[in-house]
């Protein structure tokens, strides 16, 4: 019998893991699931997913698919592979899907969501979930600078220096600042992103909102392509892969999400 292609939608919290990519030492967020639909599978996994987020890194809404040659129903993929599981990762959903489907390579758009508390407090109940900004943030100023991102840039002053990405140059389709009392959210859509991109954005976006800069130095450092000119890197913390965009003929259920304290779109 043919294996079978198994789409699984998923959420964790990145803080125990070093990352969504296996490593040597089974500390990524794939080991743990690979393990666990192993389990129940009765033979090796490996998966695919849709995005690989750093150590400290969550996830509202990722997609991975994995091939098996065992026959399950697809509540097993759900509730028998969330029995294996760590307490920090959840399975949502789970559909078979056609051979062509593949979970990085059949996405058209991915959507992150940064949340970040901005008191002279630093989190507690928060902590690890969220970012943190003690000095006030000036909101009308982060977004004018926001609107020189959106549109096809070459991002290379918003890449780590181990980006492995191709090409630096990205469309940035959406960005959008909010604020829910002193957590401000901000959303980012594209069809990829490189490397630390969204946090090396929002590390630029805070030193403007602060007064460091004014929104026009966004444009600079863009301009000069060249990742010395910007912000260090902002902190891992407040930061969600939030939404996987899909062509419909896929049947995929719900792949977006905002964050876990308003799970949806």
């Amino acid at each position: 019998m043919n294996p079978i292609r198994i789409a699984l939608g998923l959420e964790y919290d990145g803080r125990p893991f070093c990352g969504w990519q296996s490593q040597a030492s089974r500390c990524g967020v794939q080991d743990a699931l690979e393990a666990a639909i192993g389990e129940l599978a009765g033979e090796r996994i490996t998966l695919n997913a849709a995005g690989r987020t750093d150590q400290g890194v969550h996830a509202s809404m990722q997609v991975a698919h994995f091939e098996t040659g065992a026959q399950r129903p697809l509540t097993a993929w759900v509730r028998g592979v969330n029995a294996q599981l760590p307490a920090a990762i959840a399975v949502k959903w789970a559909l078979a899907v056609p051979p062509e489907f593949h979970a990085r390579f059949s996405a058209r758009r991915r959507s992150y969501h940064y949340l970040l508390l901005n008191r002279p407090e630093r989190p507690g109940l928060l902590a690890g979930r969220v970012g943190w900004c003690h000095r006030p943030l000036d909101l009308d100023a982060m977004r004018a600078a926001a609107r020189h991102l959106v549109g096809e840039h070459d991002f290379s002053a918003f890449r780590s220096a181990q980006c492995q990405a191709k090409s630096p140059v990205k469309k940035l389709e959406r960005v959008v600042i909010g604020a829910e009392n002193a957590l401000l959210t901000f959303e980012f859509a594209a069809s990829a992103f490189l490397h630390h991109m969204v946090r090396n954005i929002i590390g630029a976006l805070v030193m403007v909102g602060h007064g460091a800069k004014p929104p026009g130095w966004v444009a600079e450092i863009l301009a000069a392509r060249a990742r010395a000119h910007a912000a260090p890197t902002f902190m891992p913390d407040g930061l969600y892969l939030s939404g996987i965009e899909y062509d419909p003929r896929f049947g995929l259920p719900e792949t977006s999400a905002r964050h876990p304290w308003n799970p949806h779109p």
